[in-house]
């Protein structure tokens, strides 16, 4: 059992070292109980739990993959990797959703990266995607470890051609269009997030059963794109709208104190900085934009990160996992 309260009594479950690497996630995850409820339920349809979240990844493709019309591009990678889509289902990232994904990586995230994120996330419905690989290469590392690598980092610099995140848009820190579980335990505690019981039961049916849901993702792809107008997410255009937008409700203001600032703001808005000055001003100014041109806009010149701080589980590697498993082969 994990963990020792003031009592002696355990506070959380003994979490299998299959499903991760890191002791001190293995902990934490033992009193989750988005993890629990999930993987007690995979437990009911499958007697090999361990098994099911090692071969298996999630891909979670997020309204700025909707309005940029990039899920079918990411099907067309999956395939081109040799990973089959076995499950689909649209989720909704609320802001609580958000912040239960997120929530032992979000200590680092600055006040202006959670309000941006709140302003697009909740926007439109996402898509989830459950994968697994064609081949079956016996030793190989968890597929959520390889399909993270294979995605790329969460900044754009980084990003290198054959990477899901660099083929379908390199545009900001915040607008990266997918997200993956880390790990097989994060696999099953995001499907515990984003799914109650029975949508639960559904998605980890149809992954068990392993038939192609290729086509059931493009068509859940098509149905959202249906719902919500396409949208260019590079920063000059949308720039140029946030100016043009700003200087006409400068217009319909009453001459004073916010309308001046909003000018001159506007005015400096040619570099980072200025662009930044002109962020501020229109949310102490309170203005109703457009919110995409204002995230697109935000999530280039406005802080992302907290400095000096770590996140509260980090991220692994193949490397890490090629090493975990090294050792769990001689206990």
């Amino acid at each position: 059992m994990t963990g020792d309260t003031a009592n002696g009594r355990p506070f959380g479950d003994d979490i299998s070292p299959a499903l991760s690497c890191d002791p001190r996630k293995r902990t934490l995850f033992g009193s989750d109980t988005y993890f629990l409820e999930s993987l007690e339920q995979l437990g009911t349809l499958t007697a090999d739990v361990d098994g099911f979240l090692h071969r298996h990844a999630a891909l979670l493709l997020k309204p700025d993959a909707v309005v940029s019309r990039q899920i079918p591009t990411t099907v067309d990678w999956l395939a081109r990797g040799g990973f089959r889509i076995v499950a689909a289902e649209r989720t909704r990232l609320t802001r609580t959703a958000v912040r239960a994904l997120w929530y032992f990586q979000w200590n680092l995230a600055t006040p202006q990266r959670r309000r941006l994120a709140d302003m697009f996330m909740d926007s439109c419905d996402a898509l989830v995607l459950v994968v697994r690989p064609e081949a079956d290469e016996g030793e190989a590392p968890p597929a959520s470890v390889v399909v993270t690598e294979r995605k790329g980092p969460t900044d754009p610099r980084a990003r290198v051609p054959g990477q899901l995140r660099y083929e379908i848009g390199r545009y900001s820190y915040l607008l990266n269009l997918v997200h993956t579980p880390d790990e097989p335990a994060d696999v099953a505690r995001e499907l515990g997030i984003h799914f109650d019981t029975g949508l639960r039961e559904r998605v980890y049916a149809s992954a068990l059963a392993g038939d192609d849901k290729s086509a059931r993702a493009r068509e859940l792809a098509e149905q959202l794109h249906a719902e919500v107008p396409a949208r260019d997410l590079t920063f000059e255009p949308a720039a140029e709208r946030l100016k043009r937008a700003v200087q006409e409700a400068e217009e319909s203001l009453a001459s004073g104190a916010v309308r001046d600032e909003l000018r001159a703001a506007r005015l400096a808005a040619w570099d980072q900085d200025g662009y930044r000055r002109l962020m501020e001003a229109i949310w102490r100014a309170g203005l109703p934009l457009d919110p995409w041109d204002v995230v697109i806009v935000g999530t280039h010149v406005l802080p992302m990160k907290r400095t000096g701080l770590g996140p509260v589980l980090d991220g692994v590697s193949v490397p890490d996992w090629q090493r975990h498993m090294a050792q769990l082969a001689v206990r």
